[in-house]
């Protein structure tokens, strides 16, 4: 299969663009597929070249920091409770175990739940909602989007490195492994359980 169109796309600035608003968006929509997005433009810059690396992981982060940072944002004006989704299934287990522990365990919270959907927007909301002092977060949010960021780029160019010259080769290798990654911590910083509320590690 001709891979040329691909590389185009990749070279493309509107991509970043497009990582951008997805990102973003993803801090409420779960179903948006950031973490999958940014693991295939790491798979592309490892076989055809672009986009960069450099441009890429800071986009990303960029992108995770101000769409964490509204949902603390919502958090401190309206609380954890105002809206139907903030009282039902894992959104609520979330927010319950978040809300009891984001003081305590600030930093933990912040970085882990970068990679568990549900857990994030609980962690957020809830560091707003709980008065954690912004010049605490904000440090935190950026330190956790970046390092999310180059977690994810590094998957996918580990996998383009391994494969070589077939771009779609690497997406499909690569991001099928970063969900099942994501799925392992899931799973280790107790997601299905509400965020690890039985957890204490600091």
């Amino acid at each position: 299969m001709d891979d040329a169109w691909i590389g185009q796309l990749a070279a493309s600035p509107w991509i970043l663009a497009m990582l951008f608003a997805l990102v973003v968006g993803d801090a409420f929509l779960v179903v948006l597929p950031s973490e999958t997005l940014v693991v295939a433009l790491g798979a592309l810059a490892a076989t055809t070249g672009e986009p960069s690396p450099a441009l890429v992981i800071p986009v990303a982060a960029a992108g995770a920091m101000i769409g964490d940072g509204l949902c603390y944002l919502i958090g401190r004006r309206v609380g954890l409770d105002r809206w139907g989704w903030q009282r039902r299934g894992r959104v609520a287990a979330a927010l319950a175990a978040a809300r009891a522990s984001v003081h305590r365990r600030t930093a933990v919270l912040v970085f882990t739940a970068r990679y568990v959907p549900f857990a994030r927007i609980a962690v957020n909301l809830a560091a707003g909602a709980g008065g954690v002092p912004l010049r605490r977060y904000l440090p935190l949010s950026a330190a956790a989007g970046l390092a999310w960021a180059g977690y994810n780029v590094a998957i996918g160019a580990a996998v383009g490195r391994v494969v070589g010259d077939s771009p779609l080769l690497a997406i499909a290798i690569s991001v099928p492994l970063a969900i099942a990654l994501g799925l392992v911590v899931d799973r280790l910083v107790g997601g299905g359980r509400g965020g690890g509320e039985h957890r204490d590690p600091v």
